[in-house]
């Protein structure tokens, strides 16, 4: 299995940006897709962005398109969610999931999930 902590939120004002951060362990990182899903104060979790296992593919809800960029550094253990441009309906809390041998997607997450960390766009 693998354990996710995730970093970086916080408070920005519109137009700003963030970059948020998810360390996970686990002796096999690169077996795992990855993605970032999101979720506001009663909204259903959202689906945001996903990578492919060696980084080479990127997948994200439109809404995200053109502002947010997801990656990861295998060496590190590490995925990356960057956002610019933020807009006050990015508020929620953000949280990063694996799937082992497969990849997240809008209707199917992996097993694994943080703790999530808290974004707040202020306008």
């Amino acid at each position: 299995q693998v354990q996710l902590v995730e970093s970086g939120g916080g408070l920005v004002q519109a137009g700003g940006s963030l970059r948020l951060s998810c360390a996970a362990s686990g002796r096999t990182f690169s077996s795992y897709g990855m993605g970032w899903f999101r979720q506001a104060p009663g909204k259903e979790r959202e689906f945001v962005a996903s990578i492919s296992r060696g980084g080479g593919s990127t997948w994200y809800v439109d809404s995200v398109k053109g502002r947010f960029t997801i990656s990861r550094d295998n060496a590190k253990n590490t995925v990356y969610l960057q956002m610019n441009s933020l807009k006050p309906e990015d508020t929620a809390v953000y949280y990063c999931n694996a799937a082992h041998n497969t990849i997240p997607d809008s209707r199917a997450a992996g097993d694994y999930w943080g703790q999530g960390t808290q974004v707040t766009v202020s306008s």
